[in-house]
């Protein structure tokens, strides 16, 4: 696993990479602290994101602190079992991130669209619940991709392109055309990808019928502002996400599937804090 060969680029990398892994920690638990500490905060919009930060916290720490520790001891190896711990871990975080992405988008359509009905649609017990949906669901992504790889034959001195297992591309490993294989990747990449996906373009179809309807510029603007952060963070997520899986099925570059397994795991995580931060006065005032 690597991400250049040169040795005075060493250094530089390492300093960027513990930067960013120190910014993304740093950013997401100060959201945390924040919306757990200011009680105009203890809202279902909040509480989704101080989950989305939490989540993306552990996402980002299963790939960079592994990585900045190779640099250091000039090591490109990762055990079997190592490589797919932390296979297995990207899926659940990544799944998670997906899942409350999706959940957010939901809260911020029924808060514009319904919101007489708001407190009770979004009561503490089903926000909760939708948490705990979100890690089901996580760990149910993680058993399908189980089933495929561990079908594989145990492999060893293989090569991969990138600086961590990423699932795309040790599922690309079997080079043999199985039934059964396809099936649960469609099925995974249906259940987990498009449907999200949907329901996502969906609230914000009905959220943007909404907004239009507001007869004053003001209101506009302001029923739109809450949707503005979480839009943003979906881009970013997706738009990354989604290439990697499209590259790697399509046109297998290593150079882009590393490009994209960065922005993704380290980038996404690091600008999800800055992105609400800057365009969120609540959360600007409880900091």
């Amino acid at each position: 696993m690597k991400i250049s060969e040169d040795p005075d680029l060493q250094p530089m990398i390492f300093g960027l990479f513990l930067s960013m892994y120190l910014i993304t920690v740093l950013g997401n638990l100060l959201i945390i602290l924040a919306v757990s500490s200011d009680s105009h905060l203890h809202t279902p919009m909040y509480f989704f994101l101080s989950n989305l930060s939490f989540v993306d916290i552990c996402f980002t720490s299963t790939t960079v602190p592994k990585m900045i520790v190779d640099i250091l001891t000039q090591s490109r190896v990762i055990s079997y079992v190592g490589c797919l711990t932390q296979m297995s871990l990207l899926i659940i975080f990544g799944c998670m991130d997906d899942m409350l992405l999706t959940v957010m988008a939901y809260d911020r359509f029924v808060a514009i669209c319904h919101p007489l009905h708001y407190p009770v649609i979004m009561s503490p017990h089903i926000c909760i619940f939708l948490v705990f949906a979100c890690v089901f669901l996580s760990l149910l992504d993680l058993q399908l991709h189980t089933l495929i790889v561990l079908k594989f034959i145990y492999f060893k001195d293989v090569s991969i392109s990138n600086f961590c297992c990423e699932p795309a591309q040790i599922l690309n490993l079997d080079c043999s055309e199985n039934f059964t294989k396809n099936i649960i990747t469609y099925f995974v990449g249906a259940i987990f990808g498009f449907f999200p996906m949907l329901i996502i373009l969906l609230s914000y179809y009905k959220i943007t019928s909404s907004i239009l309807r507001v007869p004053s510029s003001g209101g506009k603007y302001k029923a739109f502002s809450t949707c503005g952060s979480h839009l943003s963070v979906v881009c970013l997520f997706y738009g990354t996400s989604i290439g990697i899986y499209l590259g790697s099925a399509i046109v297998h570059s290593p150079q882009n599937s590393l490009v994209s397994s960065v922005m993704y795991t380290v980038v996404t995580p690091m600008l999800n804090p800055f992105i609400y931060s800057l365009r969120n006065r609540d959360i600007k005032d409880a900091l």
